[in-house]
């Protein structure tokens, strides 16, 4: 069961206080091309992601701000390093939330400067903090980067909120080592009752960023934690929304989107199944974002197959030159091998149409 925290208000997006896992991004184009930023930032609403952040390095960034945030289809996050004057043009162009590393971002009362500006606005500010750019004090005290480090760091930050009056606070505790990225998390989560961002970051290209990210993020939201999510992947961003939300599928988080399901062959299979499961899978990735679940089964077997898929929507089930089509494990069809997919598609695309998925 998730654990409720309190929640904050990224634009229209609630964080915590019980509400679904929010699933976020990061662009990677220059800020200071509104245009571009923008156009990835519609490619990602439009695959289902819910708040974007977007890197602040300089003023002429922190300029283009305002016709973002103006023309987004999500809630804008500000992410500064260093600067503090970077973060308060942010909060003036109109963004929605900012982030905040406070290993990096320099004396308490540049940090205080930035809240009184974010008071004004009820902007709420995630303190991040990665296990690479902790302070150098509680490093050598700690001999490395370590949980206890992680939450020491981010704690000295929080109270210094709180006694600005300030709680509209997330917290992130983030690190490229799973372990460590967890035992962190842990700990934070019997610390305080504020929302957490959880990620693994730098997590890696597609292929073993997944794995960690699938691993750490969803340990945790296994154990009750986390209110926001971020799959940290290199690359294009609109890649991590997928994976974000079959975590949460997976977990039960979210009861929407499609969910592949495949069996692994055996002797049995007479049908090349790897190239029909691919091919149902990127035909699969090409339908809009969806409002309730779709589960749809590719098995290798025509004896078994509907029978140990009967929870899918729709399946097929190959065999020697020919296979079966079925629904939630009822036999609809036999049919010749090279008519599966297109009849497949068709059961498919007429469900959406009723549903108006």
């Amino acid at each position: 069961m998730r654990r409720l925290r309190r929640a904050v208000h990224v634009g229209k997006v609630t964080i915590g206080g019980g509400a679904p896992v929010v699933i976020q991004s990061m662009t990677n184009t220059d800020t200071r091309d509104p245009e571009k930023t923008l156009d990835q930032i519609r490619a990602l609403a439009d695959s289902g992601c819910e708040v974007v952040r977007v890197a602040v390095p300089d003023e002429a960034a922190a300029a283009a701000l305002g016709r973002i945030v103006r023309r987004s289809p999500l809630p804008v996050i500000a992410d500064v390093h260093f600067d503090y004057r970077l973060a308060i043009r942010a909060l003036a162009e109109g963004v929605h939330g900012l982030r905040l590393n406070p290993g990096n971002i320099g004396a308490p009362w540049k940090v205080k400067e930035v809240i009184r500006a974010a008071q004004e606005r009820r902007v709420p500010v995630r303190i991040g903090v990665n296990a690479g750019s902790l302070e150098r004090e509680i490093l050598d005290r700690c001999g490395g980067p370590t949980a206890e480090g992680m939450v020491e760091s981010a704690l000295g930050h929080v109270h210094l909120l709180e006694e600005l009056g300030y709680e509209e606070i997330k917290i992130s505790l983030k690190a490229s080592q799973v372990p460590l990225m967890l035992a962190a998390y842990r700990k934070m989560a019997e610390t305080v009752n504020y929302p957490l961002h959880v990620g693994v970051t730098e997590a890696g290209t597609v292929k073993s960023g997944v794995v960690k990210s699938a691993v750490g993020i969803g340990a945790l939201l296994a154990e009750g934690i986390g209110d926001t999510i971020r799959v940290s992947l290199t690359g294009d961003p609109v890649q991590e929304i997928p994976v974000a939300l079959q975590i949460l599928q997976v977990l039960g988080l979210r009861r929407q989107g499609v969910e592949l399901i495949s069996c692994p062959t055996c002797g049995r299979t007479q049908v090349d199944l790897a190239a029909l499961a691919a091919r149902v899978e990127e035909r699969l990735t090409h339908l809009p974002p969806l409002d309730k679940p779709l589960k749809v089964a590719v098995m290798g077997c025509a004896v078994n197959g509907p029978g140990e898929a009967r929870e899918a929507d729709f399946g097929i089930a190959g065999g020697k030159g020919k296979g079966l089509l079925f629904r939630k494990g009822q036999i609809i069809a036999s049919l010749p091998e090279e008519e599966l997919l297109p009849a497949l598609w068709r059961e498919i695309e007429a469900y959406l149409g009723k549903t108006g998925g």
